[in-house]
C-alpha cells in the first residue's frame, strides 16, 4: 500500500493535504511534513468553520501560515490526502465536495474507528498518532527525511502520545522519537508546544476544572462548556484541549467527560483509565481510541450529560 499511494502522490498534479476539523498537533504536524515532502504542487486545507483561526501554537510549523481554509479553497486538485481524519464525517462543506470529486484520494490514519473510507487507505489503527504512521510511510519508501518534516513528524507524535505518557506509545515510537531528535532540538518543540498559553485560556480551564461535577462515587467527571463561558473568555476551539486529561488524572475518576455546547447539540470529549472509550462513543455514532474518543449527540447539553452518565454507569 505505502508504493502504490506514493506513486500516486508522484503522479498527481495538484494535491490537497486535509485536517481534520478542530485541528491538534497531530493532524496540523503531520500536514505540516507531508507538504515538506511533496512540495510547491500541494496545499494545506485547514478546516476552520469560520475563518483562518487555528491553534496558533502551532504556527512555528513550516507552511501552516500559508495554509488555506474553506473560504479560499478551490477546485483544482486531482488528489485529496486526509491526515489524522477518523471518518468521513470529519470533513465537512465545501471540502467534502472536493473529496467526493476528486479523481484519487487518500487516508493516512492511527484511529482504529477508521473504516477506510478512501480510494487508498493506510490505516494502522491503535499506533500512537498519524505522525508515527507518517514517520514510517517514509522510512517504507525510502524517502529521506529534513529536518523540516522531521518537526512536524515531532511534534505530531509528541502531542498525540501526551509526551510519551499514553498507552499506544511503543517501543518504536521512542525510536521514532531517538532518529527525529538527531534533526530537530525536540527541547524547543516541547516549549513551543506546552508552555506559550494565552491568559485567557488558562482562566477557561481553571473555571471549567472548578465546575467539575462528580458522580458514581467520583468514578465519572464532567463539565459543561457552554457558550456563555465560551464568550466570556472569547474562548477559542483549541481552548478545550487538556481538560478531559486534567480530569481523568483525578485519583478515583474513571471517566471523564467534557461537553461543549453547539448550535449542533453536544460535542463530547471522554477520557478513560481502564474502560474503552469507544464503547461509550459508539452509541452515539462517534469513535476514537481506547482510552480517548469523541461524539457528537444532537440534544441540548444538560440531556447529553445525562445520557452519557447513564452509558457510562452501565459499563462501569
Amino acid at each position: 500500500m505505502e508504493r502504490e499511494i506514493l506513486k500516486t502522490i508522484n503522479n498527481s498534479q495538484r494535491v490537497l493535504i486535509i485536517t481534520h476539523v478542530n485541528p491538534d498537533g497531530d493532524t496540523l504536524g503531520s500536514a505540516s511534513a507531508l507538504k515538506s515532502y511533496i512540495g510547491n504542487k500541494a496545499d494545506i486545507l485547514i478546516q476552520i468553520k469560520d475563518n483562518f483561526n487555528f491553534p496558533k501554537t502551532y504556527s512555528f510549523l513550516p507552511h501552516l501560515n500559508q495554509a488555506k481554509n474553506l473560504s479560499d479553497v478551490k477546485d483544482e486538485y486531482d488528489l485529496i490526502v486526509a491526515l489524522d481524519v477518523a471518518s468521513i464525517d470529519r470533513i465537512i462543506d465545501k471540502a467534502r465536495a472536493l473529496f467526493d470529486k476528486a479523481q484519487n484520494t487518500i487516508s493516512i490514519d492511527h484511529h482504529k474507528t477508521n473504516k477506510n473510507y478512501a480510494k487508498l487507505n493506510l490505516v494502522k489503527g491503535g499506533t500512537s498518532s498519524c505522525g508515527e504512521v507518517l514517520y514510517d510511510f517514509f522510512v517504507k519508501n525510502d524517502i529521506e527525511i529534513t529536518s523540516e518534516m522531521a518537526m512536524g513528524l515531532y511534534s505530531a507524535i509528541l502531542t498525540d502520545t501526551g509526551c510519551f505518557k499514553y498507552e499506544s506509545t511503543t517501543s518504536y515510537t521512542f525510536e521514532i522519537a531517538k532518529q527525529l531528535s538527531k534533526l530537530v532540538n525536540t527541547s524547543e518543540i516541547a516549549d513551543l508546544c506546552y508552555t506559550n498559553k494565552a491568559k485567557n485560556l488558562i482562566l477557561f480551564q481553571s473555571e471549567l476544572v472548578t465546575n467539575a461535577k462528580f458522580c458514581l462515587n467520583d468514578k465519572i467527571a464532567y463539565t459543561l462548556i457552554t457558550k456563555d463561558i465560551i464568550e466570556k473568555y472569547s474562548a477559542k476551539d483549541e481552548y478545550t484541549e487538556g481538560i478531559c486529561e486534567t480530569l481523568r488524572s483525578i485519583y478515583g475518576v474513571e471517566v471523564a467527560f467534557v461537553l461543549k455546547e453547539t448550535d449542533n447539540g453536544a460535542k463530547v470529549s471522554i477520557r478513560t483509565k481502564e474502560l474503552d472509550a469507544t464503547k461509550i462513543t459508539d452509541k452515539f455514532n462517534g469513535g476514537g481510541h481506547k482510552r480517548a474518543a469523541g461524539c457528537t449527540i444532537k440534544t441540548n447539553i444538560n440531556q447529553a450529560a445525562e445520557k452519557l452518565i447513564e452509558t457510562a454507569k452501565e459499563l462501569l
